[in-house]
């Protein structure tokens, strides 16, 4: 930590009013001087991340000679080539210099992931200093500092906000949320967890939407990033068990070599008075003969036809033992976002004043059906579900196209779905902006909760169309569109009631509303939205679990095997993705504060009857991991961003996301999945039992489970 780190370290900046903050870092809205930021950087240092400590490449090397099963290679190199038989010394030594040169490759994976992660800090920020706007080396910030932000910009520190408009930031990183989190300035909780804190931009985080002001109030090793770069590099490392195994075979068997070998030159010598040269010349001989030095290229070339057979499956494997670790597997800690859902927003329900109906479809792809007790219908039936598309299309600003036959959305996911959701209410979203000219806009601002739009037709006539949370447009809107088009009071306990039990299905609720505008207007104010619209509807988002991973789900459960879900997503959301997966205990959900006040025994026994983990931060992700361990459990832990590295580097076997995931995740697993989907996971755990049954190591006796064939229903004990 930095000398001053106590500002940063152990004030809660987040739970604080800014202008105490200002005053706590002694600076103003002008920026420091050019003299304070210089003090500054003298006492705090530059913003990175402190540099690994590595050791030297013929070190690592050197190391890889260090097993006992080696020393009685290199032994018998020695003695074979005594004796005369250059053959047999090459072959060995061949044998130790490949089996050193792979570890020597695929080494080093705590050290690349910490590389990884300070890579991710920001090159440049646009700061205030003096008063003046200046562009400056991220690593020239210092605590003080006023930092400038807008759309695209990666964020250079931690920022406490001072000033934002209509500001997003993906920080899927740090939390596993799908969708950006809207921020704001207004203090929050001092115990609220990472994902919560929406007055708080963190370092390496992207801005999606918006501008913004930020006072920096933690730079290098004293950002959220930082101090999980140090959780990170404090994680051990655990052996696989086929190296486990070889190690305690190696062990033994030197022990029965060496024991028989002094045997029977007693014997030989003290007994049958043989010559001292001739026996001691053959002792050495059925030593060596006895030393299978051919093990470790069997054992290599085995776990290369698995890495072949696994990269057919989607699978990178990264560390060859991590291959055989796969049949051990006995619990599965996943992410939800991306692995077990889509990682794609889709329009799931959409409610009128007397009907809900439900959206089916795969991801934004603009192809599904509108169905009301469970019938298909025509959207020309609904004449309210056109009006709900026409402001879902209008009072949006993203784009939907598709792109080497998959759809994709550029902009928000949620406005994404949304135009997915108008094609399938029978409305041509281009064609319905074409028609529609936007003349004037509100952009989504997180204080006001809502989006507004003016557009003018062609006809002369024009409309305003505004869309955000349920609760916020329903203070704004005098009433309701009825059954029969015309208009009535708004019923504002029906609204709120149906949009609390969407809520409670895991979806994310939005309201849509509008109003007439008189042709000749422009401009558009707050004014001219509050408390004079007509509330259309509300639409329900959700990202969709994975068909395939329900599947792979229920297999693994039918093979004793357990899933757990781990996310940083909500408890309500993650529950109810836990349903449709198929969990058994889905409607018990740990967050991380109850984690948090939970001593390690008593998360030892929560862990086995608890099924979800909600809102957690890497240390409780490392927590769980940990304490599936003490339980003699073998555990896979899936993973794509920088809060997830230091579990994979302490899990069993790390599987980090390939897709979508970061290079920090990727550099602490031992897999990658290149297709980030969850049934990728189990084929490859189906070819490590396979790979451990080739093996023939002692699992039966100790009473693991095997797989007979490629079904999991059918179990060998």
């Amino acid at each position: 930590m930095a000398a001053d780190s106590i500002w940063s370290a152990t004030n809660a900046w987040h739970s604080k009013e800014k202008d105490a903050v200002l005053q706590a870092l002694q600076t103003t809205v002008q920026g420091l001087s050019e003299n304070e930021a210089a003090e500054r950087l003298s006492r705090f240092g530059r913003n990175c991340l402190p540099a690994t400590k590595t050791r030297s490449a013929l070190l690592r090397f050197a190391l890889h000679f260090h097993n006992v099963l080696i020393h009685v290679l290199l032994i018998s190199a020695v003695i074979t080539a005594f004796l005369g038989h250059w053959v047999d010394t090459a072959v060995i030594l061949a044998v130790v210099l490949a089996n050193a040169a792979i570890g020597f490759i695929q080494e080093g994976k705590a050290e690349n992931a910490l590389r990884a992660i300070s890579h991710m800090l920001a090159p440049k920020a646009i700061v205030v200093r003096n008063g003046e706007q200046r562009t400056l080396d991220g690593e020239l910030l210092v605590p003080g500092d006023i930092v400038l932000l807008e759309a695209g910009d990666r964020v250079p520190a931690d920022l406490r906000l001072l000033d934002v408009h209509g500001l997003a930031v993906q920080e899927a990183l740090l939390t596993g949320e799908s969708v950006p989190t809207e921020k704001h300035t207004d203090p929050v909780a001092a115990d609220a967890p990472v994902g919560d804190r929406a007055c708080l931009a963190f370092s390496g985080t992207l801005v999606t939407s918006g501008q913004a002001m930020g006072l920096v109030t933690g730079t290098a090793a004293d950002t959220e990033i930082g101090r999980i770069s140090h959780l990170l590099g404090q994680v051990e490392t655990l052996t696989t068990p086929l190296v486990r195994q070889i190690s305690q075979f190696s062990r033994w068997l030197t022990i029965v070599i060496l024991t028989l070998a002094f045997l029977l030159l007693v014997y030989g010598y003290f007994a049958q008075h043989h010559n001292f040269g001739e026996i001691i010349m053959a002792v050495v001989g059925l030593s060596v003969a006895a030393i299978p030095e051919g093990l470790p290229a069997v054992l290599t070339i085995t776990l290369a036809v698995g890495v072949q057979s696994m990269a057919r499956r989607q699978l990178i494997v990264r560390r060859l033992p991590a291959l055989e670790t796969l049949g051990s597997i006995s619990v599965i800690c996943t992410d939800k976002t991306g692995t077990l859902t889509r990682n794609e927003m889709m329009v799931a329900s959409a409610l009128t004043r007397r009907r809900m109906f439900t959206v089916t479809g795969n991801g934004y792809a603009p192809d599904g059906a509108i169905q009301y007790e469970g019938r298909d219908i025509a959207p020309s039936q609904e004449n309210l579900l056109t009006e709900i598309a026409r402001a879902a299309v209008l009072c949006n600003d993203a784009v939907l196209r598709k792109h080497r036959g998959i759809w994709i959305v550029e902009g928000d996911p949620m406005e994404g779905a949304l135009l997915s959701f108008s094609a399938k209410s029978g409305l041509h979203f281009q064609q319905e902006r074409t028609r529609w000219t936007r003349t004037n806009s509100i952009p989504f601002d997180a204080i006001h909760c809502f989006m507004a739009t003016l557009h003018h037709g062609h006809q002369g006539d024009a409309f305003i169309f505004v869309k955000g949370a349920p609760e916020k447009i329903l203070q704004m809107c005098s009433h309701q569109r009825a059954a029969d088009g015309g208009v009535e009071p708004v019923d504002r306990n029906y609204w709120l009631t149906r949009a609390e039990s969407i809520a409670a299905s895991g979806q994310r609720v939005l309201a849509l509303a509008m109003r007439t505008a008189e042709p000749s207007d422009t401009t558009l104010q707050y004014a001219d939205v509050n408390g004079s619209l007509t509330l259309l509807g509300a639409i329900g988002l959700i990202d969709p679990p994975r068909t395939e991973a329900i599947t792979s789900v229920a297999e693994c459960q039918d093979a004793g095997i357990v899933v757990k879900m781990i996310t940083g997503d909500h408890a309500r959301t993650a529950s109810a993705i836990g349903q449709q997966i198929g969990l058994k205990n889905y409607e018990k959900v740990l967050t991380g504060a109850d984690i948090e006040k939970m001593s390690d025994d008593a998360l030892r026994e929560a862990v086995m009857t608890c099924d979800i983990f909600a809102r957690t931060s890497p240390e409780h992700k490392l927590r769980l991991v940990m304490a599936l361990q003490s339980r003699g459990m073998t555990v896979a832990m899936t993973g794509d961003g920088v809060n997830d590295a230091p579990a994979l580097k302490r899990a069993d076997v790390g599987v980090a996301m390939g897709h979508k995931g970061s290079e920090a995740a990727r550099e602490a697993a031992e897999l990658v999945l290149a297709d980030d989907n969850f049934s990728s996971i189990v084929a490859a755990i189906r070819e490590g039992r396979e790979c451990r049954r080739i093996h023939d190591c002692d699992d039966r006796a100790a009473g693991r489970i095997h797989f007979a064939s490629d079904s999991y229903s059918n179990l060998v004990g």
